[in-house]
């Protein structure tokens, strides 16, 4: 637990009603669920090779390794749904450039764009920290897990179709389009104005850069070690989302010939229906029964192995099965590993913790894209696969060494 300098009993959550964020991360993971499946073998159309293709990840993380706490320390101090508003203009922007690349080096200019305003979805968690208190968080985080499985089951699934009839940029057009979309949800729906209990410490963006404002957070007992939990969890996370795609395509047939971006989305918008059941409702009931922490622990187990047999499979029923244990594995970690995260500060502080949570996967999506795209490059698959298992091992370890039981709320 961290108890601040000034004593006293913690100041009420405002509640609102968290329906309109729903609709706009809803509205985001479209746009980004029509393009993730696809990205891959889009820039394989340019002639890049797995690890330029894998590089574009890389790329748009390095860029929001500066944005998203920069994004968080600003949404402290002017509110939320500005700094929503700027991140998502930049978003729409780099698909319509995506969508009219030329040559490769569009493609890495578009995701430099994106990158650089990235902070859709910590700025939303940090808007449901501030409204939600510390015992529903698990179930208030599932919104945006069930955003994600509505998404990853509708989005990859329409790539595929549309990618096939109408050539590869038509999804991106459309992640465009849904993007605006987005922007216009936010403006109209979300309620504005800056959180409460902000202090002048968390005003001063320029902190932003400063290592000390981060040191802190990993200085707090139970808080580091989340905290390094979250990160081999997005290292695995990575290494998996960023090689898929490529994976499957030299690895998987389907009617006699290779996988292509047709069914790369259907394996995606099936881990999305997946999703949409286990967060639909079944999260909260667990989290009452087991705790967070229980769930975070056996989600690593299942992305053990889950990715230690997706490296052994030949045929496509095998995926489908282990696929399923992996989803689980992913579907109960994120939800619940961000609640425990936030339990542990202050409210004032939610926009900064949730910011290093996403430094922390913009980290991930740096080196974790590069070893996928150089294992793959050299027919590596099995290795590939069999490290975005070891990583998730490290996690499961972490687990057991912290414990099971829910932080104390933090007081202001």
């Amino acid at each position: 637990m961290h108890v601040s300098g000034d004593a006293g009993p913690a100041a009420p959550v405002p509640r609102v009603s968290l329906l309109p964020v729903f609709l706009i991360v809803l509205v985001d993971v479209f746009g980004m669920t029509l393009v993730i499946p696809l990205l891959a073998i889009y820039a394989e159309s340019f002639d890049a090779s797995p690890l330029q293709a894998t590089l574009l990840i890389s790329v748009f993380a390095a860029c929001q390794l500066v944005s998203g706490p920069l994004l968080g320390h600003f949404s402290d101090r002017t509110g939320r749904k500005a700094m929503l508003i700027i991140s998502q203009i930049g978003t729409c922007i780099g698909f319509i450039v995506l969508a009219r690349a030329t040559s490769l080096w569009m493609i890495y200019v578009a995701r430099i764009i994106d990158g650089s305003t990235a902070g859709n979805l910590s700025l939303a968690q940090a808007y449901i920290a501030d409204h939600t208190p510390p015992e529903e968080r698990a179930r208030s985080f599932a919104l945006i897990g069930i955003a994600f499985g509505l998404g990853f089951f509708v989005g990859p699934s329409l790539t595929g179709y549309l990618s096939d009839r109408y050539g590869l940029n038509t999804p991106i057009y459309l992640a465009a389009l849904m993007s605006a979309t987005s922007i216009a949800c936010t403006a109209l729906l979300l309620r504005g104005g800056a959180p409460a209990g902000r202090t002048a410490a968390s005003a001063r963006w320029t902190e932003a850069f400063r290592w000390g404002t981060y040191a802190q957070y990993f200085a707090r007992p139970g808080l580091r070690q989340r905290l390094f939990q979250f990160l081999f969890y997005v290292l695995s996370f990575s290494t998996f989302i960023s090689g898929f795609a490529l994976y499957a395509e030299r690895k998987f047939v389907w009617a006699g010939d290779a996988f292509g971006p047709r069914e790369i989305g259907f394996a995606f918008g099936y881990v999305g229906l997946l999703g949409i059941i286990l967060q639909g409702g079944l999260i909260g009931r667990l989290v009452q029964r087991y705790g967070e922490a229980p769930l975070v622990f056996t989600g690593f187990i299942s992305l053990v192995v889950g990715y230690l047999a997706l490296g052994l499979v030949n045929s496509v029923s095998m995926l489908v099965v282990f696929g399923t244990v992996s989803a689980f594995g992913n579907g109960v970690i994120r939800p619940a590993l961000s609640s425990l995260i936030t339990q542990y500060a202050e409210r004032h502080e939610q926009g900064v913790v949730l910011g290093v949570t996403q430094s922390l996967m913009s980290m991930a999506s740096i080196v974790a894209p590069m070893a996928a795209g150089l294992l793959i490059q050299h027919d590596l698959l099995a290795v590939w696969a069999w490290l975005a298992a070891a990583l998730a091992g490290v996690g499961m370890v972490l687990s057991s060494t912290i414990g099971s039981s829910r932080p104390a709320p933090a007081v202001s």
